[in-house]
């Protein structure tokens, strides 16, 4: 399983320390950006490259996004087609978003928690596994078929 993880400079600092405890972890980890500390740089274009991996191979891969609120982050990955993101603050809310919704993209707020609480967050969520109950499979294939019902009604109303 591959990891992509992306911050803007907001949480730049947070997924840098991320990276490097989960690659000591034995986790394979790309790194979507931004490379460097960039004041200027915009969190939907790390986002948008995390969640593009992850809706490509969405049973496999997992993400990581940080940004200030952790809302702009989840907002862009929630808008690419298999994807789940998970705005979490708390080890426990990684834990049911993992095992109650099988979240496939971390979300995290940097203004809200410190690196301590960001490793112990993204432990929770790397640890958890999938419960497979009926319910929680029911629900995921009720948000499936309204992805393909949205996909085909805006593939339907496009211009030839």
């Amino acid at each position: 399983m591959v990891i992509y993880i992306g911050a803007d400079h907001r949480g730049f600092k947070i997924k840098q320390e991320l990276a490097a405890m989960l690659k000591y972890g034995g986790y394979e980890v790309a790194d979507m950006g931004n490379s460097v500390y960039d004041e200027s740089d915009d969190y939907p274009d790390f986002a948008a490259r995390v969640a593009e991996k992850v809706s490509r191979d969405s049973e496999n891969a997992k993400g990581i996004l940080v940004c200030g609120s952790g809302v702009g982050v989840c907002v862009v990955a929630n808008k690419f087609i298999n994807v789940r993101a998970a705005l979490v603050g708390s080890s426990d809310q990684a834990f049911d978003s993992k095992n109650d919704d099988n979240a496939n993209i971390l979300c995290l707020g940097s203004n809200y928690i410190d690196s301590e609480q960001a490793k112990k967050i993204v432990l929770a969520w790397t640890q958890t596994p999938f419960s497979e109950e009926a319910r929680h499979i029911r629900r995921l294939q009720k948000i499936e078929k309204i992805e393909q019902r949205l996909l085909k009604d805006v593939s339907e109303s496009e211009p030839e």
